[in-house]
Formats: C-alpha cells, sequence, structure tokens
C-alpha cells in the first residue's frame, strides 16, 4: 500500500484526539473505517504506531518519528491548497468577500446579521468548528480571512506567527446548565459542592474543555463522573436530569432547563478575533462586539455579571 495524504492525515488525527472514536469523528467516518485504515497503514510498515491502552492510542516510537515527518508534509499541503483556493477565487470574485471562522457561539447569528448590513455587496461565508487551533490553522493557511475563538483558562492557544489578534473578552465565565428539578436549579449562583455527585458532561474535542474542566475540579477536591459528548447530546441529557454541562453565559432562557452562574467562575475562557495580516478588522470586529452586547443583554444573569465586573460589554448595544 501507498501512503497517500489522507492517511496522514488520519495518523495525525489520531495522534491529536487520543482516541480512534474522537479522530473517526474529527475526519467524518466510522470507527470501524478508520480501525481498518490503521491497521492498513501499520502493516505497510511492519509494525505497530500506536499502542490500544484501556485510556485511548499513544504513538509508539515508530509512530512519533513517521508523526514528525508527517505533520510538516500536512502543513505545506495545507498552505499550497490554501494559497491556490484564494488565488482563484480571488480572479474569479467580481466583489469583496469575507471569510469568517468561528467555534460554536451564541453570538453567530447576530454577527453575521450586522455585517451583512454593515458591508452590503460583501460575499460574507462563515465555517464553524468544534477547534478553536483548527481555525487558526486555516487563517493562517489563507482559508479564512478572520476567526472568533475562545481559549479555555489554563490552556493556552498557540496563535500561528504573523497573524493579528484583538481580545473581546479576557475572561469570559463559564455557566452550567442543570435540569429544573435539580435542587440547585432553585439558588441564583451554584457551587462546585451543589454539583459533586452529578455526572458532568464536556465535549472532549473541544481544544482545552476536558482539560480546564478537570482542573477546575480538581481544585476543588472533586471527582464526580464524567461522560464524554458534543453539546447537542449533552442538552438531552441534562433536561432529563442525567447530567449537567458547561455552557456559555450568553446562553437564553429556557423552559426545560436552569443556567445559572457558578460561584467564584471557576470556569472560563478568552474571546478573542485573529486575523491575516493586513486585514482591517475594524468593522468586523465593531459588529461582533455590539452582536455580543446584544447576547449578553437577552441573558439576565451574564449582563448582571458584566455589570457587577464593569466590562464595558454590559453597555447597551
Amino acid at each position: 500500500m501507498e501512503l497517500e495524504v489522507r492517511h496522514l492525515r488520519a495518523l495525525c488525527a489520531i495522534a491529536d484526539t487520543g482516541s480512534l472514536h474522537q479522530a473517526a469523528r474529527r475526519l467524518g467516518v466510522s470507527q470501524p473505517s478508520l480501525t481498518t485504515q490503521l491497521q492498513r497503514i501499520e502493516k505497510s510498515m511492519g509494525a505497530e504506531l500506536f499502542r490500544r491502552e484501556r485510556t485511548g492510542c499513544r504513538p509508539t516510537l515508530l509512530g512519533r518519528a513517521v508523526l514528525s515527518r508527517a505533520r510538516p508534509l500536512l502543513d505545506g499541503m495545507s498552505a499550497l491548497v490554501g494559497a491556490a483556493v484564494a488565488e482563484a477565487e480571488a480572479a474569479g470574485s467580481g466583489g469583496p468577500r469575507l471569510r469568517i471562522g468561528s467555534t460554536a457561539s451564541r453570538v453567530i447569528g447576530g454577527w453575521l446579521r450586522r455585517l451583512r448590513l454593515r458591508l452590503p455587496g460583501t460575499d460574507i461565508s462563515l465555517r464553524v468548528d468544534v477547534s478553536a487551533r483548527t481555525l487558526l490553522d486555516t487563517v493562517a493557511a489563507g482559508r479564512l480571512d478572520v476567526a472568533f475563538v475562545h481559549e479555555v483558562e489554563g490552556c493556552p492557544l498557540t496563535v500561528p506567527d504573523g497573524l493579528q489578534q484583538r481580545v473581546l473578552l479576557d475572561r469570559e465565565p463559564q455557566f452550567i446548565s442543570l435540569s429544573r428539578d435539580h435542587p440547585a436549579a432553585g439558588r441564583p449562583v451554584v457551587d462546585l459542592d451543589d454539583l459533586a455527585t452529578d455526572r458532568w458532561m464536556v465535549d472532549p474535542s473541544v481544544d482545552g474543555e476536558w482539560d480546564g474542566v478537570r482542573r477546575v475540579l480538581g481544585a476543588a477536591g472533586l471527582d464526580p463522573p464524567v461522560l464524554h459528548g458534543d453539546y447537542l447530546t449533552a442538552a438531552s441529557l441534562v433536561v432529563l436530569g442525567e447530567a449537567v454541562a458547561p455552557c456559555q453565559p450568553t446562553s437564553g432562557p429556557r423552559d426545560d432547563m436552569a443556567i445559572r452562574p457558578l460561584r467564584g467562575d471557576p470556569l472560563a475562557v478568552r474571546l478573542l478575533l485573529v486575523s491575516r495580516p493586513g486585514a482591517d478588522m475594524d468593522a468586523v470586529y465593531g459588529e461582533l462586539e455590539a452582536a455580543y452586547r446584544e447576547a449578553a443583554q437577552r441573558a439576565a444573569d451574564y449582563h448582571q455579571w458584566l455589570v457587577r465586573h464593569h466590562s464595558p460589554l454590559a453597555q447597551l448595544a
């Protein structure tokens, strides 16, 4: 078997996620298909590239050597394709364009609406990805103009050299979502100790998410059971009282779910807008800031938090 770019991409995904299941999800393939592909790659190399352990997959010595050569090749290929696509789009476009990337956020809809009003005639596209690192690399490769990302506290992102960045909010607290009949749901602020016996659900494919939650729980002396999954699944389990989950403070009120701040704001993220060198971010950043204010004002508990912390984002949009 002859190695192809897709095989290298699969190896890097397994190494990055530490799990065949998570890697398959990132690549958009089934886990059995990825497992078969890995076995074929290892057979062609004549040795194992990963050790399958109870806690996941770890590269072997040979695996680390292959990965060290594969990553620069993938970066080079991404840069080549990105530059070619950008050149082709620029040549074929009759007007201005704006390619936006974002991690999941409640402000995206309002941001796009404002940008379309602010920049009539501009072709605006959107890409949403769970991975902030992927979005930053995509901006660096020239396939996105700007990216709105969050950086989990204690798990810093590496912003590629040359990119510009502006901080929307240095510390956004993460609230907790819980069922309406949870004993702590009737309180305006929830203590971590109130959730010590609950199952916590986090999405490990979100960069830094699991590490951040684990750090905070460990510092509080808590070791609750943890479920891994996407946040659409998390919401359904929270409503049923099967789990609690961190959530954005801009999350709107729901009849079937309680969203509360955590005492002392132990979980937090930093919100960044990152762009290519030379890009004019003033209009894009201004409309993002205004959209964020709108979202915060719709979430009463969070708006009060911003007021208490004297944030300029508490001002009317």
